[in-house]
């Protein structure tokens, strides 16, 4: 009996080993099949292969503040006691604000993106010959095309994110943009 209980475990082990080693992968959450960011490296890598880190990086200024790291694609809400309350990553469009320090401008609670898609909890820190770069959350969750022709400065979120910037960020609140 034993030897019977022995060889039905390690029967069970083996089919265990062989499901996990063809689970397939979870969907992308983006709607772009183009967009190949994460594609080849795990979650946690930045563009280089290097493993990204959620720390506040400290060339992005001081007080209370909006930091994005734009090779990151990663934000931080930072208190005025210089403690970071919430990192999340985002997904940039085609096209980006140049590093430096603005404030947000204005704030909207929807409408429709310049990609057409509806937005909401829209926080708005810089315009640059037309293109209008702020951050918010697609209604329907998607992602914008990096590779857009159309130039574009939205900065997705998710939902819950957006909500986060949006109680954090009022108008007046420094975003610091870094390389």
């Amino acid at each position: 009996m034993a030897a019977l209980t022995a060889a039905a475990v390690g029967c069970v082990g083996f089919l265990a080993y062989q499901a996990s080693a063809t689970a397939p992968e979870p969907p992308s959450h983006s709607r772009h099949a183009g967009d190949s960011k994460g594609k080849s490296k795990g979650k946690d890598q930045g563009k280089h292969g290097k493993k990204k880190s959620t720390a506040l990086p400290g060339d992005s200024g001081s007080g209370l503040r909006v930091v994005y790291a734009l090779e990151d694609r990663r934000v931080w809400l930072v208190g005025a006691d210089e403690q970071p309350t919430r990192t999340f990553e985002v997904h940039p469009s085609s096209a980006s604000p140049a590093p430096g320090t603005y404030e947000v401008t204005s704030r909207r609670q929807s409408t429709v993106g310049s990609d057409g898609v509806k937005v909401e909890h829209v926080v708005v820190f810089h315009t640059e010959e037309g293109v209008v770069f702020g951050f918010s959350a697609a209604i329907d969750g998607s992602t914008p095309d990096p590779n857009a022709a159309k130039k574009t400065g939205g900065i997705r979120e998710s939902r819950e994110d957006a909500s986060a910037m949006w109680d954090f960020a009022q108008v007046g609140t420094r975003v610091v943009v870094i390389a």
